[in-house]
């Protein structure tokens, strides 16, 4: 019988703190009086910060599901003498999904999140501690499947498989009813009156029902971002939470500095969708892209990093410095440095029908949603890079046949060499060189698919999968001219910008731009964005990393105010310029 993660690793989830840790932690909060009965957080609050049992006892109750027209809290777990509250909410400050109430009257100790954010920075052997207790707990909050959020959809349905994708990577509990499949699903959708054709429909927490919302409506219906200051000026402002942003963050962060992470859908980007990456130095045994971005962000939520997902950059003013992102449907952001690492998405190849079938056969995604869709069917996967070979090998592993579809003559070029022998070693999948892609039909899902070889011949096949993998095409649409980009529209930076194209951008420096440095001073870009960078993790996270040194070097030069005088006065100028 399978144990779950709770019977696993109960020690570390729920940890006895020792005398001497106690001690430690007295100095740093504030003794409490309990009540039986009083509640010291209630569901959907912003967390305080955590409680430490001195005497008594505490009931971490969860709300009924909201699957169940019942009422009356779920006990969850009893801390006693030595237990503490908490999960990674309580270090992102964002509301809390149990209610916290005193069962037997005695003494708590309150850590404020301020001062645990702190602990988990300074004190090593803490912050060990309350860190894999905290990212364990949420781990078996998921795993539980008990959740007051409902997604009501269909596995037919683009928009019901975007929601599942946001909420799962986003590492929201929820509980997702397929319409067409689930016992309970007509009762609910009676119960909260709406039609099968309403569908998707996401209820959150307190009955709020919201239909085929996108996912920014999702995200504020949940609260799953703090809440940001206007008027803030962020020391670091960073597009884009994938490898090299989440890199960036975690040492400009650890460095003291105040960083603000935005990102359109969730964090890892499209590295977290990395069903085993084998490898990245450090995991021998491999690491999936999900688990990856998990642990990148706890990190930086550790060091204070502030993340907003939902958010999409729709335009970066670089005239006026601080600079501004001006965010779609939402407020701007300012930073004293800008970093963009909004990445690469993959091509869409001019193929009829195509747009029509996205999330209805055609993915961009090879998780364990996708897999779930397509097991024990034939299926097709587009691509010779590493991220396509990974897939077809995950993919293969619970579908009939994976078709490899690639125009070149083989895999050498673009593919780890591992991820080639086990392509050739693994009996269900199949490559095709010189091959592309020509058709797709079908009524309100993909039902079959075409490919023609080299020789003109043409093949198809009743296929209902198709996961598209080719090319990388940068998100550098909301720079909209602030920035040198090249032919292909990534970032130009550092000795890639040459003499006449800093003069054209009024590079104001007497200097000339840092290694990832773009043509506006302290903007700069790293990862798959970046022109000439290397499309792979380990390189994503180094170029992050790296940045930071420079960010660095930038700050002390903007504080002075000559430096200032200069940059907004050549700023300034080129906007009237391009004015005339």
């Amino acid at each position: 019988m399978a144990t779950t993660l709770l019977e696993q690793r109960r020690a570390q989830m729920f940890p006895k703190l020792t005398a001497a840790q106690l001690a430690r932690l007295e100095r740093q909060g504030m003794r409490m009086q309990t009540r039986a009965g009083e509640i010291l957080l209630e569901l959907g609050d912003s967390p305080r910060g955590v409680f430490v049992v001195a005497a008594g006892s505490l009931e971490v109750l969860a709300p009924p599901s909201v699957t169940q027209d019942t009422s009356g809290d779920e006990l969850l777990f009893l801390l006693g003498p030595g237990d503490f509250t908490g999960e990674m909410s309580t270090l992102r400050g964002t509301p809390a999904m149990v209610r916290i109430r005193v069962r037997e009257a005695g003494v708590v100790l309150l850590i404020e999140a301020e001062q645990l954010r702190r602990i988990v920075q300074n004190d090593a052997e803490l912050s060990e501690l309350f860190m894999r207790a905290f990212i364990l707990r949420r781990m078996s909050v998921i795993e539980s499947g008990h959740s007051e959020v409902l997604l009501l959809g269909s596995n037919h349905s683009a928009d019901t498989l975007r929601l599942r994708e946001f909420l799962t990577r986003n590492a929201r509990p929820y509980v997702n009813i397929d319409i067409e499949h689930d016992a309970d699903a007509q009762a609910l959708l009676d119960r909260f009156h709406v039609r099968s054709e309403d569908v998707p429909v996401v209820v959150c927490r307190g009955g709020e029902l919201l239909k085929n919302p996108s996912n920014a409506e999702v995200a504020k219906c949940l609260g799953i971002n703090a809440p940001a200051a206007d008027d803030r000026v962020h020391d670091l402002l960073i597009i884009g939470a994938g490898p090299a942003g989440l890199a960036a963050a975690v040492y400009a962060a650890s460095e003291g500095l105040d960083v603000r992470l935005v990102e359109t859908f969730a964090p890892g980007g499209q590295a977290g969708t990395s069903s085993r990456i084998e490898n990245y130095l450090g995991f021998p045994t491999g690491i999936s892209g999900a688990a990856l971005a998990g642990r990148a962000f706890s990190q930086a939520q550790k060091f204070g990093v502030q993340l907003s997902v939902a958010w999409v950059a729709a335009r970066l003013d670089c005239e006026r410095w601080p600079y501004t992102v001006n965010i779609a449907d939402g407020p701007s952001m300012r930073g004293r440095a800008i970093l963009i690492a909004s990445g690469a998405q993959y091509r869409m190849p001019d193929i009829a029908n195509l747009s029509r079938f996205l999330g209805r056969g055609i993915y961009y995604a090879a998780t364990h949603l996708e897999a779930k869709l397509c097991a024990d069917e034939d299926t097709v996967v587009v691509g010779g890079g590493n991220s396509a070979g990974q897939a077809a090998v995950f993919l293969a592993s619970s579908c009939r046949h994976v078709h490899m579809l690639v125009r070149s003559d083989g895999l050498a070029e673009s593919m780890s060499r591992y991820l080639i022998r086990r392509i050739e070693e693994t009996p269900n999948i199949s490559l095709h060189t010189h091959t592309q892609l020509t058709a797709l039909d079908g009524s309100d899902r993909l039902e079959r698919v075409s490919w023609t070889h080299r020789n003109g011949e043409l093949e198809a096949s009743d296929l209902r999968h198709v996961f598209m993998m080719t090319g990388a095409q940068p998100n550098t649409g909301w720079l909209q001219g602030c920035v040198v980009l090249d032919n292909h529209g990534f970032v130009k930076t550092g000795p890639d910008l040459g003499k006449e194209q800093l003069a054209d951008a009024r590079w104001s420096p007497p200097r000339p731009p840092y290694l990832l440095e773009s043509s506006v001073p302290g903007v700069f870009a790293a990862g798959d964005v970046r022109a000439g960078s290397v499309k792979r993790i380990a390189s994503a996270v180094g170029e992050g990393s790296i940045c930071v040194q420079f960010v660095h070097r930038v700050l002390r030069e903007f504080a002075d105010a000559g430096n200032q005088s200069a940059i907004v006065a050549a700023r300034e100028g080129a906007r009237h310029d391009r004015g005339s």
